[in-house]
């Protein structure tokens, strides 16, 4: 039996295949976009795993296009400068805190005033719906992934039960940012310290109190170096975070990949505000099992505190009137929707 000849038609198609399915992969490898995340939270904290996780999903959500290498602990960018960072591309996408840079985002200030947070869920929910609404040019110059803002931020000392504003005078109150003018009119002096030197500064006696969120007595070991804390919830504060993208590598994706990230920026920024709750009831149990004790304030005392701290509103509307933009607007939506969610009316994409 004679050998049939080769087909030169057959060669000549498998070649052509073969130079295709090279240019693919040519193409996707081309297209492939790595990039670096820095976080000021450290490894074990779970704003921080939730970071990492976000990372994980990008990649998979986005079929490989986007690789992303996760620097916790402010290992790559200080936290003050990890929004700045973003800009200029010494970092691709950053998470910190807006109060780090004060007076660089004086719309988005609104968050930080002691309006009564109830929880970490809502004041996550209400910093989307703020940024949605009025999209601040103060942001303008990253492309915002999505926010996020802790549960009730409360005062802590470390020797002093505080059960009036008159036990707060002469104390020495760790404050970040804006937060420091609640802690001046309830008559502390307020002072400054990074969040990675609040522990020392407590366990030394530098400074005799802070404020934040229940979650930090676990999440920052706080509750090992405090002795009470005062719930004052009428004037819970709430200090936002950011979760911001370099412009140009947001531009170098496929629009395939900005929709799957889009989408899951916003489930992301919900399970942020959910983490902030959880994590502030075991701050609470962890604080209170090492002996220390949580003091509530007579409804009296707390509109004393509630009255002592309405100049620090007008001063936002003050700074924010200056600066042309829409503060009073801002601060007027933030208080409706706390009606609404006072009311059971509260609804949100992002809640």
């Amino acid at each position: 039996m004679k050998r049939k000849p080769f087909s030169a038609v057959l060669l000549i198609t498998g070649m052509l295949f073969f130079a295709a399915c090279l240019a693919l992969t040519t193409t996707a490898a081309a297209k492939s976009v790595s990039m670096t995340y820095s976080n000021f939270f450290p490894p074990s904290h779970i704003q921080s795993k939730l970071a990492a996780s976000w990372c994980k999903e990008v990649e998979k959500r986005t079929g490989g296009e986007v690789k992303i290498s996760y620097f916790p602990g402010s290992a790559l960018v200080k936290a003050p400068q990890i929004y700045d960072g973003v800009v200029t591309g010494r970092t691709d996408i950053g998470m910190s805190c807006l109060l780090y840079t004060r007076g660089r985002f004086p719309l988005m200030d609104v968050i930080n005033l002691p309006f009564g947070n109830p929880s970490g869920e809502f004041a996550t929910a209400v910093f989307n719906e703020v940024y949605d609404r009025f999209t601040p040019d103060e942001l303008s110059d990253t492309k915002v992934m999505y926010l996020h803002a802790h549960g009730p931020g409360l005062i802590h000392t470390t020797k002093k039960k505080i059960r009036t504003m008159e036990d707060l005078e002469g104390l020495k109150i760790r404050s970040p940012g804006s937060v420091a003018g609640m802690i001046k009119a309830l008559g502390a002096t307020p002072v400054s310290i990074s969040m990675s030197e609040v522990y020392q500064a407590l366990q030394k006696g530098v400074a005799d109190g802070a404020v934040y969120p229940e979650e930090a007595n676990k999440g920052w070991k706080f509750g090992e170096v405090v002795d009470y804390s005062v719930a004052c919830y009428p004037t819970a504060y709430s200090v936002g975070f950011f979760v911001v993208m370099n412009k140009d590598k947001w531009k170098a994706l496929s629009s395939a990949s900005k929709k799957a990230i889009t989408e899951l920026n916003q489930e992301f920024a919900a399970r942020h505000g959910q983490a902030w709750d959880k994590s502030d009831y075991k701050g609470i149990r962890f604080s209170l099992e090492r002996g220390n004790t949580m003091t509530g304030i007579s409804p009296e005392e707390a509109e004393k505190w509630q009255e002592a701290v309405q100049p620090v509103f007008d001063e936002y509307l003050e700074k924010t009137e200056k600066r042309g933009v829409p503060g009073e607007k801002a601060l007027d939506f933030l208080q409706e929707q706390l009606d609404r969610y006072q009311k059971g009316k509260f609804d949100s994409r992002y809640y």
